[in-house]
């Protein structure tokens, strides 16, 4: 399915390696769900991320701001990004994906799954309020806030905090945090970890477990590695 960019379009991609459009499923334009915000077609505000695996040949596609345009009968993005997950390629240095930093966000998402296993083995995207330039493996800056993080920049959550008082599923979230950090990948919320979307996920002791963190129990470990 081909896919108008109108915002970042010279850094975004048409296709994977030649190939043209994105695998956007035809229900996407009716049905809820498929679009980060809910609304069918991706109608409204927000960032509105799609985010598409082919399993079989080991692609991610992701979109932002993705809309069905209904009146131009085509599908619109801010931008877009294709992903090789057989490959560690980073994106052109000063292009961005759908995140602002140039980076995949499928691989930062927390899973409900693998929370209540009681084991994630990887790094978790995290927004900020604003940033400052890009570290490595960031490619892309929408900011120069002086005194901000950059794009890319790594944190830690202290192994000094105690995570007893959590349920046993949110107890690996913050273990993650610990063992494998956050990745600054965009620009909004402060301190703002995305999980994938699941009606599994209990908000009511989510919200109260994050909101007792603050960026004070955080380290800066790398400010870009290579």
């Amino acid at each position: 399915m081909p896919v108008t960019f109108v915002a970042y379009g010279d850094e975004s991609d048409a296709g994977f390696r030649g190939e043209k459009g994105y695998p956007i499923p035809e229900v996407a334009q009716t049905q809820p769900n498929y679009i980060e915000g809910g609304t069918p077609g991706g109608g409204g505000g927000g960032d509105r991320h799609m985010l598409i695996v082919d399993r079989d040949r080991w692609i991610l596609y992701e979109l932002f701001a993705a809309e069905w345009n209904a009146g131009r009968t085509r599908w619109e993005a801010g931008s877009g990004a294709v992903f090789d997950l057989s490959s560690n390629a980073r994106r052109p240095e000063g292009w961005t994906s759908a995140d602002a930093a140039g980076l995949a966000i499928l691989p930062g998402l927390v899973r409900y799954d693998e929370a209540r296993r009681g084991r994630i083995t990887h790094a978790l995207r995290v927004t900020v309020r604003a940033t400052n330039g890009h570290v490595w493996p960031a490619s892309h800056s929408a900011g120069g806030r002086g005194g901000a993080l950059p794009m890319g920049a790594r944190l830690r959550l202290k192994a000094s905090k105690d995570l007893s008082r959590y349920p046993g599923y949110i107890r690996a979230i913050f273990r993650a945090m610990q063992t494998y950090g956050l990745i600054v990948a965009d620009n909004g919320s402060d301190m703002y970890i995305t999980g994938a979307m699941d009606p599994r996920w209990n908000n009511g002791e989510l919200n109260p477990a994050f909101r007792s963190l603050t960026a004070g129990d955080f380290d800066v470990i790398q400010l870009g590695w290579r």
